[in-house]
C-alpha cells in the first residue's frame, strides 16, 4: 500500500503540469487578452499613459514600445511552450528592459553638456546611448557588422577603452535589425498593416535575465487587479477556509447523527417530518435562499447585516466585539452554504445504515446477544461510513473553492469570486494561479480519500 501511495504522490507534479499547460495554451488563444483590453481602453481614451503615436497600430492609441512591454510582461512575445516554461520558472525572462535605436548619421542624437557630454558619442550611426532601467545609469553601446561589439558604462573621466563592461553586473545585450522588428510587427498585427520595413530602425536592447515563475513562488501579476497573483490568492484564503471549515463541521456534525436517527426511526413521525424539511432545503438553491434571507432579515427586518463579513469599525472593536460581529455577519451566508448539502449527506447516511442493519452480520451479532446500540455503532455504522469517507478528501477543494453565487449575493471577497473575476476578465495570470491551487488541492483530496478509506476499512488493499 505504501508503494501505491508513493506512486500517486509522484504523479501529482506531472498531473498538475499537464492541467496547467493545457489551460495555459487555451488562455493564449481565447479572446480578451490583457493586451487587447489595454488597446481597447486606449482607443476609447481611458488608458493611462496611452497616446504616444510611436510605431503603434493605427487603430489604437498605444505606442509600439508600450505594446511590446505588455507582450513581454504577459509572455505573448514567446511561443506557447517557451512562454509556459517561463511562467513555470524553468526558463529565464527579461527584466529591466532598456532599448534605443541606432539613428542614421544625419539624424544622430546630439548629447548636451547638461547630461553627460556630447563627446561620449563619436559615431552616432554605430553608437547609441541607453539609460539603464531601474538605475538610470548611462551606457554607450557600439555595433559592428550587424551585432553588438560592446556595451560599457559611460564615464567622462576615463577613456572609452577604460570604461567598464556592463556584462560584469549581469547585464545582457541583443541587437535587433529593422527586419526583425518588422516581422514581429507583422505577427502581432496578423499581417494586416500598412507599414513597411522602412518604418523601423535597428536597435540595441539591454536587459537582465531572471528565472522567476511558479517554482520560485512567483505566479505573475494580475492584469485586472494590478497586484501579484499569489498575494490575491493569500488574501482570499482565510475567508474560504473560514466558511469551508464551518460548513464541513455543521454538515457532518448534523447530517451524520440525523441520518442515524432517521435509519433507526424509519417511517416514523421524526423520519417523515425531517425528510420534508431536508428536501425543501435541497430544492432551494443556496444563492436563492441567501437573496431571500437578505431581503427579509437584512433589509425588511434589519436583524442581520446585509453585506460583507465584518463591520466598518471592526478593527477598533474589542476581541469579544470582533467575535460577535464576525458571527453576526456569518449567520446568513453560512445558512446559504450548508442548505444544499444537508439532504444528500443525510439520506446517504440513512440509506447506507439501513442496508447494513438488514445485513446478515448485524442480525447474527444481535442474535448472539450484542445490544442493538452496539450492533449499530460498532458494526453497522463503520461499514455505512465507508461510502461517505470516499468524499472526505474532496472537502479540501470545497473548503477553498467557496461559492461564487453566495459570495456575490453577500459581497464576500472569497476564493470563488476571485476565480470568477479571473475568468470574466479574462486575466491569464490569475486564471493560472487559481487553477494551479485548485487542481493541486483536488489531486491531493483524491489521494486523501483513498487513505481515509484504507484506514476505516482494513479490507481495502491498494496495489
Amino acid at each position: 500500500m505504501k508503494v501505491y501511495f508513493l506512486r500517486r504522490l509522484l504523479l501529482v507534479p506531472l498531473t498538475v503540469l499537464g492541467v496547467t499547460f493545457l489551460v495555459f495554451a487555451i488562455t493564449r488563444v481565447m479572446p480578451g487578452s490583457p493586451l487587447e483590453r489595454e488597446l481597447q481602453a486606449a482607443a476609447a481614451g481611458t488608458s493611462e499613459g496611452g497616446g504616444g503615436g510611436g510605431g503603434g497600430s493605427q487603430n489604437n492609441a498605444l505606442s509600439e514600445e508600450q505594446i511590446e512591454a505588455f507582450e513581454r510582461e504577459y509572455l505573448y512575445d514567446k511561443p506557447v511552450l517557451l512562454a509556459y516554461m517561463t511562467w513555470l520558472g524553468v526558463y529565464p525572462r527579461e527584466r529591466l528592459y532598456s532599448e534605443e535605436e541606432f539613428k542614421p548619421a544625419t539624424q544622430g542624437k546630439q548629447l548636451s553638456e547638461e547630461t553627460i557630454g556630447s563627446s561620449l558619442i563619436k559615431d552616432p550611426e554605430r553608437q547609441v546611448l541607453i539609460s539603464l532601467a531601474g538605475t538610470g545609469r548611462p551606457v554607450v553601446v557600439q555595433k559592428k557588422d550587424g551585432e553588438i561589439e560592446w556595451a560599457r558604462y559611460a564615464d567622462r573621466s576615463k577613456e572609452i577603452s577604460e570604461w567598464e563592461d556592463v556584462t560584469k553586473d549581469g547585464w545582457e545585450y541583443r541587437y535587433e535589425t529593422a527586419e526583425d522588428r518588422f516581422q514581429a510587427h507583422l505577427k502581432r498585427e496578423k499581417g494586416q498593416t500598412n507599414r513597411s520595413v522602412d518604418n523601423y530602425l535597428p536597435r540595441a536592447v539591454l536587459f537582465k535575465s531572471r528565472t522567476s515563475g511558479l517554482l520560485q513562488g512567483d505566479m505573475g501579476t494580475s492584469s485586472v487587479f494590478g497586484e501579484p497573483v499569489w498575494d490575491l490568492i493569500k488574501s482570499r484564503m482565510p475567508v474560504a477556509l473560514y466558511f469551508g471549515i464551518l460548513t464541513t463541521i455543521l454538515t457532518y456534525g448534523i447530517c451524520l447523527p440525523l441520518g442515524i436517527v432517521k435509519a433507526i426511526k424509519h417511517r416514523t413521525v421524526i423520519d417523515n417530518l425531517s425528510s420534508v424539511f431536508i428536501f425543501v432545503g435541497y430544492a432551494v438553491p443556496g444563492f436563492a435562499l441567501g437573496a431571500v434571507l437578505l431581503v427579509y432579515l437584512g433589509a425588511t427586518v434589519p436583524i442581520f447585516p446585509m453585506v460583507g463579513l465584518t463591520s466598518q469599525d471592526f478593527e477598533s472593536m474589542s476581541f469579544l466585539g470582533k467575535v460577535k460581529d464576525l458571527a453576526w455577519h456569518t449567520v446568513l451566508p453560512l445558512l446559504s452554504y450548508v442548505v444544499g448539502s444537508f439532504a444528500f449527506m443525510t439520506m446517504m447516511m440513512k440509506n447506507n445504515l439501513m442496508d447494513n442493519l438488514a445485513a446478515d452480520y448485524v442480525r447474527t451479532a444481535v442474535a448472539k446477544g450484542v445490544s442493538f446500540n452496539r450492533a449499530v455503532f460498532r458494526h453497522a455504522f463503520r461499514n455505512s461510513f465507508i461510502p461517505i469517507a470516499t468524499s472526505l478528501g474532496s472537502l479540501i477543494t470545497i473548503i477553498v473553492s467557496g461559492s461564487l453565487l453566495i459570495e456575490t449575493v453577500f459581497d464576500i471577497q472569497g476564493f470563488g469570486l476571485l476565480q470568477f473575476r479571473a475568468i470574466t476578465g479574462p486575466d491569464q495570470m490569475l486564471i493560472m494561479g487559481t487553477l494551479t491551487v485548485a487542481s493541486f488541492l483536488m489531486i491531493m483530496g483524491n489521494i486523501l480519500s483513498d487513505i481515509i478509506v484504507a484506514l476505516i476499512d482494513p479490507r481495502v488493499k491498494f496495489q
